[in-house]
């Protein structure tokens, strides 16, 4: 396993081409997260596609999803639980919808900085996360089709500007630009990982299976590449 000083050189080296990276997969949907023991939604597929061996009723969706963000600050878990979510939406465009919108309505009645960033992270996460599930199933029609998650994972960095998990994730979402902010984002992720025990573990796991490169790997690498190329 690299460490993070030893992975942190990659901004400097190994060219790569983010073609590379589309064509294993969205990250944001093909990459299951390290949660450890944390609690997310019930999940019996191995990878990133619902086997068909799932019986979880989609009824039930919107409020487990929230129950359990609600439940637990770690954005990791937030990001898996909504990776998770968006797959199982794909069932019944009523409630990928439903499930949106609850989150919008969320995110504007939090009452303090801390709730207020963990929920507009949410929003825009899981609307990114339904736009790179379009590049799978090439279609343009999910319900965050339009609406732009960035902006919203954007102010929930300038909200939780010290949390290297949300840094991650945004490194994860800016993989094909904007450059100068994704290079930022993956550059705080790798430090914060330095005492962050699980974004470590994650950034060393690798993407899709194990003869692919590193969540770390990918993260650097487009950013040197796209640094070069500007």
């Amino acid at each position: 396993m690299k460490s993070i000083a030893t992975i942190s050189v990659a901004f400097l080296l190994a060219p790569f081409l983010f073609a590379a990276t589309a064509l294993a997969g969205p990250p944001l949907v093909c990459h299951s997260f390290d949660i450890g023991t944390e609690k997310s939604l019930p999940w019996t597929s191995q990878g990133w596609n619902l086997s068909g061996s799932e019986s979880y009723n989609v009824n039930n969706l919107v409020a487990d999803t929230v129950a359990i963000l609600n439940a637990n600050s770690t954005v990791l878990v937030h990001m898996e639980t909504l990776r998770r979510a968006t797959l199982y939406a794909q069932k019944d465009p009523e409630v990928a919808k439903r499930l949106l919108l609850t989150l919008v309505s969320r995110s504007n009645a939090a009452s303090n900085t801390t709730s207020a960033a963990l929920s507009t992270f949410d929003v825009g996460y899981l609307a990114e996360t339904m736009k790179q599930y379009e590049w799978i199933s090439k279609t343009s029609n999910s319900v965050a089709h339009n609406f732009d998650g960035y902006a919203r994972i954007k102010k929930a960095i300038e909200l939780d500007p010290n949390n290297p998990q949300m840094q991650f994730a945004a490194a994860l979402v800016t993989l094909t630009g904007p450059v100068d902010e994704h290079n930022v984002y993956a550059k705080k992720a790798i430090a914060g990982a330095q005492s962050d025990p699980l974004l470590a573990r994650n950034l060393s796991n690798h993407f899709m299976n194990p003869q692919s490169e590193t969540m770390a790997d990918m993260i650097t690498r487009d950013s040197s590449v796209k640094a070069a190329h500007k």
